[in-house]
């Protein structure tokens, strides 16, 4: 196990950063939360600096603190308050300040990003199941997938520019569990879901614990390069909104952007059109990579990481098992019309 030395995890204020800190202290690791806003968690045994990466302070706090290893977890997903603007410069401008500092830093070691899934896009021309080597068929046009993309080419950059660092980017599927707030749960917890018709899109998710297991794995040891890490199975959209307990509404194809305005009436803030086609078609990662070079298997499948945030989420307006049982009845009516016209 190699020694981390001082870590600097970015984005405390987040559910992600925050129990990352959290743990990563609890090994006994000198752990130097940043962010610009207060916790809402308890970050245990880690320090708390109040301080924003976009700022070139940061370099200051590297220095101070003798920081080994930076853990870059402060990427929005989702627009605040400050709309797509602000997130973009939180996520690519902030990325940016932070890689410079590092590369300049004496100390600096190693570098671990939270990359997402969203890289690869979606499109009806994906295969199965992308692997690192792939790139996206449908490059991402808008929001975080395309914040990620320029995130990673930062990263590389950085790795070329000191190829003495440890750098690892974790590609991680779309969170899911109890009180995961996301653009995918928001979107999920609808009353009525819209949701394009002729399509049923495949759902890869990651328990959050598991996150933080392979945060702190290729923290704790040096992992170069790039990996997808996501549960093994996939949950179809049908079945997730079956367990959910929402009813559908289908959009034809042509009028998507109906979906989009739909959605955010409902108040899920910048529902992308990118966001829109991954519900749509759908798309997963092959992990294989991970598990090889790590031994590292996730402990919650797409399937009970999504119970478990079914368990704690408002009731639908169908239960499961009248949805069950409605389809049962469906496929009785239908299979006497089958006999029938024998």
């Amino acid at each position: 196990m190699a020694g981390e030395g001082v870590v600097l995890v970015t984005g405390v204020s987040r559910d992600l950063g925050a129990r990352f800190a959290r743990s990563l202290a609890k090994d006994g690791t000198e752990v130097v939360g940043i962010d610009v806003i207060a916790p809402r968690q308890d970050l245990g045994e880690a320090d708390f600096i109040r301080a924003d990466i976009r700022n070139p302070v940061i370099s200051k706090v590297i220095a101070t603190r003798g920081v080994e290893t930076v853990v870059h977890l402060a990427m929005v997903a989702t627009p605040g308050a400050g709309g797509r603007s602000s997130m973009k410069e939180i996520n690519v401008i902030g990325t940016m300040q932070l890689l410079a500092a590092c590369q300049k830093a004496e100390t600096f070691r190693k570098l671990v990003v939270q990359s997402s899934i969203s890289v690869y896009g979606a499109s009806p021309r994906d295969p199965a199941k992308f692997t690192e080597d792939m790139s996206a068929r449908a490059q991402p046009r808008t929001g975080f997938g395309k914040d990620s993309l320029e995130i990673e080419s930062y990263v590389r950059g950085l790795a070329r520019r000191r190829p003495d660092v440890i750098v690892t980017t974790l590609r991680l599927a779309n969170l899911m569990g109890a009180g995961v707030d996301s653009h995918v749960t928001r979107y999920l917890s609808l009353p009525i879901v819209p949701r394009v018709m002729g399509f049923d899109a495949r759902l890869q998710f990651l328990h959050p614990s598991d996150a933080i297991a392979a945060l702190l794995l290729v923290t704790h040891r040096d992992v170069p390069g790039t990996f997808n890490v996501g549960a093994g199975d996939i949950v179809t959209l049908s079945q997730a909104l079956r367990k959910m307990g929402r009813p559908a509404v289908g959009v034809p194809q042509p009028a998507t952007p109906l979906v989009s305005t739909l959605v955010r009436r409902a108040r899920l803030v910048d529902f992308s059109a990118d966001q829109i086609d991954a519900l749509t078609y759908g798309r997963a990662m092959d992990t294989s990579r991970f598990i090889a070079d790590t031994g590292f298997v996730p402990e919650f499948s797409s399937l009970a990481a999504l119970e478990e945030f079914v368990s704690l989420a408002k009731p639908g307006l169908i239960s499961r098992d009248r949805v069950d049982s409605a389809l049962a009845a469906v496929s009785r009516v239908l299979g006497t019309a089958a006999v029938s016209d024998g």
